[in-house]
């Protein structure tokens, strides 16, 4: 029986390992080249930082990072925000109301990223809007505002309505209740949805690529016109963007690892 037990967990650890190397296994490859003078994944080189010096020595990479985080940050602010207000009105909604919005503001999550640009791109020329930042900025928080929704609506339900009726029942106006009541029993849900509004801004190419203005690139949109057209830009920029992969990986895992053992920090303290 003990045997049968040790087996399986075997089969399991392997299995969970098998699917995370297959994840990972291509980002550790360009991380391990990343560290290497060659331009050439598959040849031999020597420890070097070169592919970091060529990756921050080049001005139009670092306007496009720019560019990126620049519009990730605003998106997901905005989308949490909107997200956080959309999310309470549909908590607050009555059952019927509640149900249809929910179901609404699911559709952007449901449908397929091309048929949302496309429409968006539609709309946009329908009422006479021609591709600028603002369009691009929307775009966004039209793929955010969603998954914010999804992160903040089960904080909602896990909170205790009573507090909210005691302060209006000892005199607090409904404004003052929701920013002294609701909102600090929510505040994870809305981190939540802030980070994931930040990872899918950082991460979209499509909707980008649909609604951004003339000569503005992102991460995304960058990278694809750097191999999709390999004569418009030399090895060395290519594989300047290993060393970026890598950048962007450590730095989403030490998010990762901090978010979660400060929540373990919190359990423990509870």
């Amino acid at each position: 029986m003990n045997r049968k037990r040790i087996a399986l967990k075997c089969l399991k650890a392997g299995f969970v390992g098998l699917v995370l190397l297959l994840l990972y296994a291509p980002i550790l490859l360009l991380a391990v080249y990343s560290f290497l003078d060659t331009n050439t994944i598959g040849t031999a080189g020597s420890f070097s930082f070169v592919h970091y010096a060529q990756l921050f020595q080049n001005e139009s990479v670092l306007k496009m990072i720019g560019n990126t985080l620049l519009l990730a940050i605003l998106s997901a602010t905005l989308s949490t925000v909107l997200g956080t207000a959309g999310a309470i009105g549909i908590h607050y909604s009555k059952k019927r109301t509640r149900t249809l919005m929910t179901g609404v503001s699911q559709i952007p999550i449901i449908n397929a990223e091309i048929v949302t640009a496309l429409a968006l791109a539609i709309t946009f020329v329908a009422v006479g809007l021609g591709k600028s930042y603002f369009t691009l900025l929307i775009g966004h928080m039209v793929i955010c505002t969603p998954f914010v929704i999804l992160s903040v609506l089960p904080k909602l339900k896990q909170m205790d309505n009573s507090l909210y009726e005691a302060a209006l029942d000892l005199g607090a106006s409904p404004l003052s209740a929701l920013f002294k009541i609701v909102l600090p029993q929510i505040i994870p849900g809305i981190i939540s949805g802030f980070m994931l509004a930040i990872t899918l801004s950082l991460d979209d190419y499509i909707v980008t690529f649909y609604t951004r203005p003339a000569g503005f690139d992102t991460i995304s949109t960058y990278v694809y016109s750097a191999t999709m057209k390999g004569n418009a830009h030399t090895a060395q920029t290519l594989s300047s963007f290993w060393a970026l992969t890598t950048i962007i990986f450590v730095v989403i895992l030490g998010v990762v690892l901090a978010a979660n053992l400060a929540g373990r920090k919190k359990e423990k303290n509870k």
